[in-house]
């Protein structure tokens, strides 16, 4: 079974805004950030409703990624391992 390194604290990601240079701050996965209880629904449910078509076929899981500096956020697609 794939985990995604980042949800499960064995990688940091170090990313930094296109637009200010300041460093992202990795908010978690899209679907927590959009749905609070989506956390109680199985893996499979999350990526059918995350918006991203790719989830759910693909090893990838997208965090949101925000500047503390200007405001500005990003999703970046994270390779599970």
């Amino acid at each position: 079974m794939a985990v995604c390194p980042l949800c499960n604290a064995l990688q940091q990601l170090i990313a930094y805004c296109s637009n200010c240079q300041a460093q992202l701050e990795d908010c978690g996965k899209v679907s927590d950030f959009l749905d609070p209880y989506g956390h109680y629904n199985d893996d499979e449910t999350v990526k059918m409703g995350d918006g991203y078509p790719d989830t759910a076929t693909g090893s990838i899981c997208p965090h949101l990624l925000a500047c503390m500096q200007c405001g500005s956020d990003e999703v970046r697609f994270i390779q599970l391992t």
